[in-house]
């Protein structure tokens, strides 16, 4: 993935009385002429919609996406309330370019992998729109740096950088203790997607990186499927026999336990399966950005629960308000955590 260099390479201005503009390079390669002042941005897909709540929420025009009443309540103000614009990148794109223009976006922003498809999507919108399209990548580690490079990209580089040390500093601690885990104590990990559970990450897949990078096993090897998902039968994960399963889907998961098909699993045995918290943003991914951060902590805490025993819940209340702009209640920590371990 190639890293997006924000370091401004000038000013220009068009013309004296006019707005100054800035020159960036974004993780695609392509020379972006950006306006001096952002005030409205375009999402392209989840990842991104995510990003500019934390970083500038006042600046997102909508959601990809209907916001469930139990997201909007972990939102501040009347964030969750903002309409839906539908999607311009990945799987069931449906925002039109004349929508685009019509909402008169200072910005389009995409967010995540950076592959030769959305460099040339980027590029066509930018050109059918006349609106600056960045494209912005970073893995999991790469996480501070994609916070300020964004921060600095919307105009926001001071909240930018304090969130950034935050990721640094987590990122940090996190790896400095899983060093010390011996190969044999790491578990093997299933992620349980879709109602029946058998959708799931493959290994090396952005949707697995949380996994990847606490060092536990993901039991789905590379090459069951060509992308970062894969659909897998019962008898495959009766064969992987997972320690631990991280469910994603509420009904899969309030069905697991009772499902006599998946009696055989050991982590069924052992009642380790856990629920992903989903609000406002997925813990695990849904979508893959800085909102994983506390989803790291939740997963040290179920895989190595002597190792991380520290309190989740004032970690957790920490987090939301620092990056969602909103301490969860204690109502609303009981109902994220609940099931999940």
């Amino acid at each position: 993935m190639k890293r997006l260099v924000l370091a401004i390479l000038c000013l220009l201005w068009v013309a004296p009385g006019l707005a100054a503009a800035r020159s960036i390079t974004d993780s695609g390669g392509r020379s972006v002429q950006l306006p001096d002042k952002i005030a409205k941005v375009w999402p392209a897909g989840p990842p991104a919609e995510a990003l500019t709540y934390i970083l500038a929420p006042e600046k997102l025009i909508g959601w990809t996406h209907r916001i469930g009443p139990e997201s909007a309540a972990l939102m501040a103000d009347h964030y969750g309330d903002l309409p839906v614009i539908g999607r311009l990148t990945g799987r069931g794109n449906t925002a039109s370019l004349e929508a685009v223009i019509a909402a008169k976006p200072d910005l389009i922003l995409d967010v995540g992998t950076v592959v030769p498809t959305y460099v040339s999507l980027a590029d066509r919108v930018q050109d059918q729109t006349h609106i600056p399209y960045v494209l912005i990548g970073g893995s999991l580690a790469e996480t501070p740096e994609l916070l300020r490079q964004a921060g600095a990209v919307l105009g926001v580089p001071v909240r930018g950088e304090t969130l950034a040390r935050y990721a640094q500093d987590e990122l940090a601690e996190l790896q400095k203790r899983i060093a010390t885990v011996p190969e044999n104590e790491r578990p093997k990990v299933y992620m349980a997607r879709g109602v029946k559970g058998l959708e799931t990450d493959v290994s090396g897949s952005i949707n697995g990186e949380a996994l990847t990078f606490l060092g536990a096993q993901n039991v789905v090897p590379a090459g069951v499927s060509a992308g970062n998902l894969a659909d897998v039968s019962l008898e495959q994960v009766l064969a992987w026999q997972p320690d631990v399963i991280i469910a994603i889907d509420r009904n899969f998961y309030a069905s697991v336990f009772s499902d006599p098909a998946w009696q055989g699993v050991k982590a069924v045995r052992d009642k380790r399966v856990y629920l992903e918290p989903l609000a406002p943003f997925g813990w695990v991914d849904e979508p893959p950005g800085p909102n994983r951060l506390i989803g790291l902590r939740w997963l040290a805490h179920l895989l190595y629960p002597r190792l991380f025993a520290a309190d989740l819940r004032a970690e957790t209340k920490r987090f939301y308000e620092l990056f969602y702009h909103q301490a969860p209640t204690d109502a609303q920590l009981d109902a994220l955590l609940g099931n999940s371990g």
